[in-house]
């Protein structure tokens, strides 16, 4: 268990990105896939005061949302949908966004194509491709409505062009030595989207069967994996990515990234009591007994578990809890998981302490739905040195 207080957390992590030079930043390599979405970030109108665009009181809660939609029932409604702008989106992308706006050498594989031409980059990806190393377009961009509310988010994805995102086509179009070599590179790599994308199961087992056991190193490379919200899934589905992520871990160092649901969702389906213990503690121990858990069942190296409040995480040598800087008036929170995700995979990667990378990663996503823009170095850690408590709702 964590001993130091989150001052003291925050302000070491902050120290040691500020004394890390950027060419250790760039040293590190990561390989980032396989989806992609064109984010439309919406607002549901309330009442308007006039018919100017934007001119209007939103509905503010999905709780407000889901009573005006149950009000229809049996009878009809209008719900007028404000977009506020279109963005580049996707689990995989805003991730590979976070990480190289810190200064990382990052390369993108996946779903980032034009309609037309699902291998030539769609121009609403090129702030991806400018930060990135390289990007690889394997598949026309999917697309989201991103309804956006003050307690959370509702996205509504259309998800049948990613669907042709598959270990086949990785080798078709970017081709197995390219590949080989792409991943020979990586220090970390981060596969995320599973629950909407059926080719990423075949990705793992062609990882684990044509590339991984080709690589050099004596150091375990790092794998960072969301599975991204499995409510739809099945419980065996759920059950048979679990054993894909235990196989994974034979070849390199994985962590599983959750939130509160979902690892309630994992426990379930592998049998395991994250919450057991006494009934009245805190929920910084809670969520370490339940990464703990799920990580010892799963056998890998690591489990993080992020509720709104915090983050905690548990390796082999412990367990940490860090309490976010939760805000009630985000200025946009569709890619605020995803950020969280960059900055603690990019924080592993530099060697921080498992406190220091929750802090990392719960700067990294606070500063984000702050600004609405993927924070750079120097943002990560001012917000570090003057990190916000958590709002309550």
């Amino acid at each position: 268990m964590q001993t130091r207080d989150r001052r003291t957390i925050a302000e070491s992590a902050a120290a040691k990105f500020a004394a890390t030079p950027p060419d250790r930043l760039s040293a590190i390599n990561a390989v980032v896939g396989f989806d992609g979405f064109i984010d439309s970030i919406i607002r549901v109108v309330d009442r308007r005061h006039s018919m100017q665009p934007d001119d209007f009181l939103p509905v503010t809660t999905i709780t407000g949302f889901a009573d005006r939609c149950a009000a229809a029932a049996g009878k009809s409604t209008n719900l007028e949908m404000h977009v506020v702008e279109r963005r580049f989106g996707g689990n995989g992308p805003l991730l590979a966004s976070a990480m190289a706006s810190l200064g990382a050498s990052v390369t993108y594989i996946g779903a980032v194509g034009r309609g037309d031409s699902p291998t030539n980059l769609h121009p609403i990806y090129q702030p991806l491709a400018d930060r990135c190393a390289a990007v690889y377009p394997v598949a026309a961009a999917a697309k989201t409505d991103a309804l956006e509310f003050d307690d959370g988010k509702l996205m509504l994805g259309k998800t049948e062009s990613v669907q042709a995102v598959c270990w086949e086509l990785l080798k078709d179009i970017v081709g197995l030595d390219q590949l080989r070599s792409i991943f020979e590179r990586a220090s970390t790599i981060g596969i995320v989207n599973w629950v909407m994308l059926q080719g990423v199961e075949g990705i793992w087992r062609g990882l684990i069967d044509e590339v991984l056991p080709t690589l050099s190193g004596e150091t375990p490379r790092k794998m960072f994996v969301d599975l991204c919200d499995p409510a739809k899934r099945t419980d065996e589905d759920v059950r048979r990515a679990a054993g894909f992520l235990t196989e994974l871990n034979a070849h390199v160092n994985l962590t599983l990234g959750l939130n509160q649901s979902e690892a309630e969702r994992m426990g379930r389906v592998l049998g395991v009591d994250i919450y057991e213990g006494p009934g009245n503690q805190s929920l910084g121990s809670a969520m370490q007994h339940a990464a703990a858990s799920i990580r010892e069942s799963l056998g890998i190296a690591c489990c993080v578990v992020h509720p709104r409040e915090g983050a905690a995480a548990a390796d082999a040598n412990g367990s940490a809890w860090f309490e976010g800087p939760f805000t009630v008036k985000p200025k946009i929170s569709t890619g605020a998981g995803d950020h969280f995700n960059g900055g603690f995979a990019l924080a592993q990667d530099l060697g921080l302490g498992l406190d220091e990378c929750l802090a990392v990663g719960c700067a990294l996503s606070g500063a984000y739905v702050r600004d609405a823009a993927s924070p750079a170095r120097e943002r990560l850690i001012e917000f570090l040195r003057d990190l916000p408590r958590s709002q309550a709702s």
